[in-house]
């Protein structure tokens, strides 16, 4: 399954829905691959480290090989995997020039390549893709790539009048690219059940008869501790409160998937 997070609003926890579920994929004993198309390289940071070198493993470099005519010297795109310190976790790794490359890639047509080359992908049981906050080209890339879109939600008022915009993206990008692409669910996020205001807006979406998912994932400092420590959480924090929702919400979108290890069997692997 090849899941594109994605919301065209930024500061929505794209970048944290996508590295997370991705870790407790592969902490469930999935080979997980997960794809940073976000020039802020948020999710690389996070599940590389501050410190990674992207270099010649990035994906940047993959499309950019894209605008030459050196074909013969082209790589595949399994050749810029780079694994994890977490066990069944590997990384596509972004690259800031992903920007400004962008649009060279867009006069050539080449909105298809991502989709072709991960077809040639065939060994993990999960692909996750972060794309940037924006409607552009690789973000389109990932949604024609893509089995499933997950669309994050912050429940805020400006949130609520993009999502319908989204919506509508995603359904010309299925229409015209992708009749396969589907909007597995919003997600909720940064949730505050005490608060009048998110709940009020998450009800009426539903009214709406929008796909709500029923796991919300909540405002929590935690988040901002796995970010500053670079660990996800289910190593991090595995008996958290703020953990368990997104173990909630990786269950929800596995269902009847067999448990390989429970959160409190896991823990942060030993550093080299």
């Amino acid at each position: 399954m090849r899941r594109v997070v994605f919301n065209q609003k930024g500061g929505v926890g794209k970048s944290s829905i996508a590295s997370n579920l991705a870790a407790i994929s592969a902490a469930r004993g999935l080979k997980t691959l997960l794809i940073d198309l976000d020039p802020q390289c948020n999710s690389t940071q996070y599940l590389l480290g501050r410190d990674f070198q992207t270099g010649e493993r990035d994906v940047g470099i993959f499309f950019a090989q894209a605008l030459t005519f050196k074909h013969r010297n082209n790589r595949n795109l399994d050749d810029f995997i780079t694994p994890s310190r977490y066990d069944n976790l590997h990384v596509i790794a972004a690259n800031p020039e992903l920007g400004e490359i962008m649009s060279q890639l867009e006069a050539k047509h080449k909105i298809f390549k991502l989709r072709d080359a991960l077809a040639g992908i065939t060994d993990y049981d999960a692909i996750y893709i972060d794309t940037p906050p924006a409607f552009n080209f690789y973000t389109l890339s990932a949604l024609i790539a893509a089995d499933a879109c997950l669309i994050p939600f912050d429940c805020d008022e400006f949130s609520r009048q993009a999502l319908y915009n989204l919506i509508e993206n995603v359904e010309e990008t299925r229409q015209d690219h992708n009749e396969g692409l589907e909007v597995e669910g919003i997600v909720v996020n940064q949730f505050q059940p005490r608060a009048s205001l998110p709940n009020r807006i998450v009800d009426e979406l539903k009214e709406e008869g929008l796909p709500i998912l029923d796991t919300y994932i909540s405002s929590s400092i935690k988040m901002r501790e796995s970010h500053d420590a670079g660990v996800p959480l289910i190593y991090l924090a595995p008996k958290h409160k703020l953990t368990q929702e997104f173990v909630d919400l990786f269950e929800l979108l596995h269902p009847g998937f067999a448990v390989a290890k429970s959160a409190d069997e896991v823990s942060e692997p030993e550093t080299a």
